[in-house]
């Protein structure tokens, strides 16, 4: 659960002012991973922070920052420094500057999308421990495996436009697999903008991974993925699950037709 940077410690508070030669701090809005997140101004610039205490939020934000130093290439934000006081684990990232991307339907963020995921789509997974499918995604197939670096989490909260280009945020869920798995899991993130799952498809299907996997393969993905978040949905009162249910089952209604 997401706090307020006021339940840091000041241990913590003093560590990052002096970090940075300041403490003005603006809450994220949005996404959920992390315990506290914030950007935090000073002197000596911005940095995108966060911070964790209990065993599964430190654990996760653990992973991230192995990831995240692992990771190379222009889509992946730097990490700048890291530090424990306290009983926090605190990570600083790289602050990525401007609006997060827009993916309905005919916006001008698709084409910037579009060549990341073919950059990323070539990126081998880096020498660290990452998730494999079955782990990201409580189910698993063989065509599912793979070596390629896979975020699995491409909602458009992850996804910033800044004058360098487009930048990827938050590799918690980071995944070794089969490049095609990335853009399957994108689908349901591109229903949510606007799109119907055949235009999802389509737009999709401008990059070679996607005509790399069997149809079955794809259909298979989104009914049990759909049967996933339809079951965390009846389990849980939170919005984007049950957002996430609709889309997943938009494109899991789309998949059963006898065309596909």
């Amino acid at each position: 659960m997401r706090m307020d940077w006021t339940a840091l410690p000041e241990a913590v508070t003093k560590e990052v002012a002096n970090r940075i030669d300041g403490s003005r701090v603006l809450p994220a809005t949005a996404g959920d991973h992390a315990e506290i997140a914030a950007t935090v101004a000073g002197a000596r610039g911005k940095v995108f922070v966060k911070a964790a205490r209990t065993e599964l939020g430190v654990r996760s934000l653990r992973y991230e920052l192995r990831v995240s130093e692992a990771v190379s290439g222009s889509h992946s934000p730097a990490v700048e420094w890291h530090f424990e006081a306290a009983g926090w684990l605190v990570v600083a990232f790289e602050h990525c500057e401007g609006p997060h991307a827009d993916l309905s339907p005919g916006s001008t963020d698709l084409g910037l999308l579009a060549a990341t995921l073919q950059d990323l789509g070539g990126t081998p997974a880096p020498d660290a421990r990452l998730f494999v499918p079955s782990e990201r995604f409580g189910f698993a197939h063989p065509a599912m495996d793979g070596d390629r670096l896979v975020h699995t989490d491409l909602t458009a909260a992850n996804l910033i436009v800044t004058t360098q280009g487009l930048r990827i945020v938050d590799w918690a869920m980071a995944t070794e697999a089969a490049p095609w798995v990335e853009l399957a899991a994108l689908v349901a993130w591109l229903i949510g903008a606007g799109h119907t799952p055949e235009q999802a498809e389509q737009w999709l299907a401008q990059h070679s991974a996607w005509h790399e996997v069997d149809p079955a393969v794809l259909t298979f993905f989104a009914l049990r993925n759909a049967e996933k978040w339809a079951l965390k949905s009846r389990q849980g009162s939170a919005g984007w699950m049950h957002d996430l249910a609709d889309w997943t089952g938009q494109w899991a209604a789309y998949r059963r037709r006898p065309a596909n």
